[in-house]
C-alpha cells in the first residue's frame, strides 16, 4: 500500500543530521540525532529520518523496521527492499533483538515505585535491579502511567561504567525486556531517577518545537540481532555522546 503524506511547506529545520551505521542491499542503519522524528508525524514531514533517507537515496520505498522515540537519539534500522520488509518488521514485532540503552539520570538514592515491584539482582547491592510494572499510554495523552494490573513493561536498570558525569548526575544503562511507549523515562521517573532533559516526566514542560538547547539524555546504544537475511549476528552501536 502506497502511502500519501501531506507536503508541508512552512516547516522548521531540525539543525541535526544522521550518520550511517550500515547499509546493504536491503537495509540502512542509522545513527539518529536528538530532536528528529523518525516518520512524519504532526508538524514534521520532511524533517524527519524516513523522508530525508529516500530523498538521500532516491528510494520512495524505504520504511522503518521499529521506532524510536523522536527526542531518543541513537540506532534505528530502515528497510529498503520491500520484499524484506516483514522479515526485518517481525524481528522487532518478536522481540528477537537485544537492546542497551545508555542515560543520564540523578545520583541519588531510588525511590520506592508506587506500582509494580523492584528486584535486586545482586544483592546487597541496589543494582543492577529488575523494573517490573503496568504502563499505559492512551491516545491524545502525553504522558504515560502506570497502574496496578498485570506485567507489561521490564527494564533492567544498572549503573553506567562512565561514573558521574557531573555534580549529582550519572549515567545509567539500561535492557528494556519490553517496548512499551515511553518505558524507560517512565521506570526511571518511577524509582525517582527522571532522566535528565525529559520534559514529560516527572511534569510536563512546555518548550518551544525550536528549542533545542536540553535534549533528553536518552541513547539507544547498541542493538544486536541474528539478520534474517544473511542468517549473521550484527551489532550496531551509536556514537552519539551522553551530556
Amino acid at each position: 500500500m502506497t502511502q500519501h503524506h501531506r507536503w508541508v511547506t512552512d516547516e522548521p529545520r531540525i539543525p541535526f543530521d544522521f550518520d550511517v551505521l550500515y547499509e546493504d542491499a536491503g537495509i540502512v542503519v542509522i545513527d539518529k540525532p536528538h530532536f528528529l522524528a523518525v516518520t512524519p508525524r504532526g508538524m514534521w514531514y520532511r524533517e524527519t529520518a524516513l523522508i530525508r533517507l529516500r530523498e538521500r537515496y532516491g528510494e520512495p520505498d524505504i520504511v522503518p523496521a521499529h521506532r524510536l522515540d523522536r527526542l531518543t537519539a541513537g540506532v534505528v534500522v530502515f528497510v529498503r527492499d520491500p520484499a524484506l520488509r516483514g522479515a526485518y518488521q517481525m524481528l522487532f514485532q518478536e522481540r528477537r533483538t537485544t537492546k542497551v540503552y545508555e542515560c543520564l539520570a540523578p545520583a541519588a538514592p531510588i525511590r520506592r515505585p508506587r506500582y509494580g515491584t523492584i528486584a535486586s539482582l545482586e544483592p546487597p547491592r541496589v543494582f543492577p535491579l529488575l523494573r517490573r510494572s503496568r504502563i499505559v499510554k492512551q491516545r491524545g495523552i502525553l504522558q504515560a502511567y502506570e497502574e496496578p494490573g498485570a506485567v507489561n513493561a521490564e527494564t533492567v536498570i544498572e549503573l553506567g561504567a562512565g561514573g558521574y558525569v557531573e555534580r549529582n548526575v550519572r549515567a545509567y544503562t539500561l535492557y528494556p525486556r519490553t517496548g512499551k511507549t515511553h518505558q524507560l523515562r517512565v521506570h526511571m521517573n518511577s524509582l525517582g531517577l527522571p532522566i535528565v532533559g525529559d520534559d514529560f516526566y516527572p511534569r510536563i514542560i512546555e518548550r518551544a518545537y525550536d528549542d533545542f538547547s536540553r535534549p533528553l539524555e536518552l541513547v539507544a546504544r547498541q542493538l544486536s540481532f541474528i539478520d534474517p537475511v544473511a542468517h549473521e549476528p550484527r551489532t550496531f552501536t551509536s556514537r552519539i555522546p551522553l551530556g
